[in-house]
């Protein structure tokens, strides 16, 4: 099977020449030759190299280095801004990049922007006119994901991280998953599929994080592993897991048969975004 992890995000260190918007606490650098390393020490095939919106707001423009320095191991997702008039156009362009999937709306409650924000509207209207999927972060804030979900049912969706708020640093909270219900519900939505990523950030055991599989099967069943795109969301997770420990529990898990294990880690994925990896 193509193990196709459906999150990462790599950068360049913090330097004028492509300066940092905010300062998380990730390693210094992780740039995409460092990533696929660590990809190939653990087997994963492929990966969504999600560009890093903390770090760069809307500038795609390392992404596109990395997908063009390695093509069959990267596709690539663009932030989009709901606030440019112009963003048809923006998608427009994107859409000749090579290696590019995807674009992302970032409908979190700091943005403070409602469902029907006229920004989300052209951002979903231009997403089907060039066959892209909405990469949607709507954690914390699942009730208005929903609700753009539903305002576009002609618009493919990918629900970001579960749809539940993950922490940047353990441990996590005492009630992690108090917003599965919401998140099952969702799985009624037929224009809409979710990431499995970073969800060992949720568990309050220690590795190999054996209290997510009970929520994870219900997801499993609500959505359906045609519809589960695992992923680490390495390295926003850094603080809380290392690559290979977001990697091995899916691996080795007896809790996924060797045909549901090859659909959650890289079947649904490549049917999501239209792409495969390649190894030179």
């Amino acid at each position: 099977m193509a193990i196709i992890d459906s999150q990462v995000h790599a950068y360049e260190a913090n330097t004028p020449k492509r300066p940092w918007a905010t300062v998380p606490n990730w390693p210094d650098h992780v740039t995409g030759d460092e990533m696929v390393a660590a990809m190939d020490k653990v087997g994963v095939d492929g990966a969504i190299f999600i560009s890093s919106f903390s770090m760069y707001r809307y500038d795609a423009s390392y992404a596109a280095d990395v997908a063009r320095a390695h093509p069959g191991r990267m596709a690539i997702v663009k932030p989009v801004d709901p606030e440019d008039e112009n963003v048809a156009d923006v998608v427009a362009e994107w859409k000749k990049t090579p290696g590019a999937v995807g674009i992302r709306i970032m409908l979190t409650k700091e943005n403070k922007r409602a469902p029907g924000h006229p920004g989300l509207d052209r951002i979903a209207r231009a997403a089907v006119r060039y066959d892209f999927p909405v990469n949607l972060l709507c954690w914390d804030n699942i009730d208005d994901g929903t609700a753009l979900v539903d305002r576009h049912p002609d618009t493919r969706f990918i629900i970001d991280h579960l749809g539940i708020l993950q922490p940047r640093t353990p441990p996590a909270p005492a009630q992690p998953w108090a917003d599965l219900p919401k998140v099952l519900a969702l799985a009624k939505r037929k224009n809409a599929v979710i990431k499995v990523s970073g969800a060992c950030t949720l568990s309050r055991e220690p590795y190999p994080f054996p209290d997510i599989w009970e929520p994870l099967a219900r997801v499993f069943d609500a959505w359906g592993l045609d519809r589960c795109l695992w992923g680490t969301d390495w390295t926003r997770a850094f603080a809380v897991v290392n690559y290979e420990q977001a990697v091995t529990p899916f691996l080795k898990t007896d809790r996924l048969s060797d045909t549901e294990r090859a659909m959650l880690m890289g079947g649904a994925c490549a049917k999501a975004y239209g792409w495969s990896p390649k190894k030179g």
